[in-house]
């Protein structure tokens, strides 16, 4: 067996992919934040991981606060488990919102506008969770302007000032509830007890990874970054591959999870979700997906399509229809596939349809 061939077995088994575990909240905790910008691909991004979840589980999961959507790492849209809220963000947001200094003056929103909006906000969620257009509308009553990108962006920094979060979903709208409702209090970490636990969430569902990856990932200055790995270097079995040194939490890629994280999944295929984590984890890529392929999945170097996965390795992409007669689904692979493996993504399909609560109602190759 390759190295890359062991890497990727292992990463599929660490991040839960071959060895579903635990409840939606359980899955989150384990890999630190999950990816949530697509909400639809963030459903089955954490449904892929939790033993008989579906579409309806995972969205009961965000609508009862266990697992919240709020903008964290790298400033992005991630789940977060509740309980992981407050330390996360008081570990990052500040270097992200300085990220966005130079945005924050071409919107003319200074420090002064975006702090009260922020309390406008989370005074306005108290008890209540508000649509978009009904958090602009509390804006605009407040005498703070919302048009253009404004908007946007004075709600990713209230979430970023710990003001609100989100809420239940509202049919088909996305709701804001004040943190403080959502999130319990919780004792504050030390910086380096708090990086430290942030590396461990990372090697232990990721690895095996680089120092590199964790930085990417996360969004940290080196100097963090090399804090974290310390912190839990002496917990882990660091290994050269191809002259790169690796971490990861023991050589099944389990990280302590017990009997039941050691079953592997009899599967061999998945269909990934936009944005996975198997992919969006890493800074490189390589172990699980040839460069010639780079740019089918990532078009204009911003958008990871949804993927399909063979053996730990990309073999192609997929989209769904989903209509009256069933969810229909198509794959473009980028080569071709011997039999057993076009068996395994179609079985792969069918569970997908499963998570939808739909009939398949076809499976199509581009």
């Amino acid at each position: 067996m390759s190295r890359s061939q062991t890497v990727r077995g292992r990463r599929l088994a660490a991040q839960l992919i071959a060895r579903p575990a635990g409840r939606a909240a359980d899955v989150v905790a384990w890999l630190g934040a999950v990816q949530a910008q697509d909400y639809l691909a963030s459903l089955r991004a954490v449904g892929l991981r939790t033993p008989r979840a579906t579409a309806s589980t995972i969205e009961q999961a965000i609508a009862d606060g266990s697992i919240v959507r709020t903008h964290v790492f790298r400033g992005t849209l991630q789940y977060v488990a509740r309980e992981d809220v407050r330390w996360m963000l008081a570990l990052v947001a500040d270097r992200v919102i300085a990220g966005s200094a130079s945005r924050y003056r071409a919107l003319g929103l200074d420090e002064r506008t975006l702090r009260r909006a922020a309390r406008v906000l989370g005074k306005a969620t108290s008890g209540a969770q508000l649509t978009r257009a009904e958090v602009a509308a509390a804006l605009q009553g407040a005498g703070i302007r919302t048009d253009g990108q404004r908007l946007i962006h004075i709600i990713v920094r209230a979430e970023l000032d710990a003001e609100i979060c989100s809420g239940a979903r509202g049919g088909k709208q996305q709701t804001f509830a004040a943190f403080d409702d959502r999130v319990p209090a919780a004792p504050a970490r030390s910086r380096d007890h708090a990086l430290g636990e942030l590396a461990r969430r990372f090697f232990r569902s990721r690895g095996p990874a680089t120092l590199r990856d964790f930085m990417w990932w996360t969004g940290l200055r080196v100097g963090d970054a090399r804090v974290g790995l310390a912190a839990i270097a002496g917990e882990m079995e660091p290994e050269a591959i191809a002259g790169v040194e690796y971490w990861s939490f023991g050589s099944d890629g389990a990280g302590g999870r017990g009997a039941e994280a050691r079953k592997s999944s009899a599967h061999s295929a998945y269909l990934l979700p936009a944005f996975d984590e198997y992919l969006v984890g890493y800074q490189d890529r390589r172990a699980v997906l040839h460069a010639d392929h780079v740019r089918l999945v990532n078009a204009g170097g911003g958008l990871l399509a949804p993927c399909v996965v063979v053996d730990g390795r990309v073999l192609g992409v997929w989209r769904r229809s989903l209509g009256k007669a069933g969810v229909a689904i198509e794959f473009r692979l980028f080569g071709t596939a011997d039999r057993r493996a076009r068996t395994a993504v179609g079985e792969a399909a069918e569970r997908y349809a499963t998570f939808v609560g739909a009939p398949l109602a076809s499976v199509m190759t581009a």
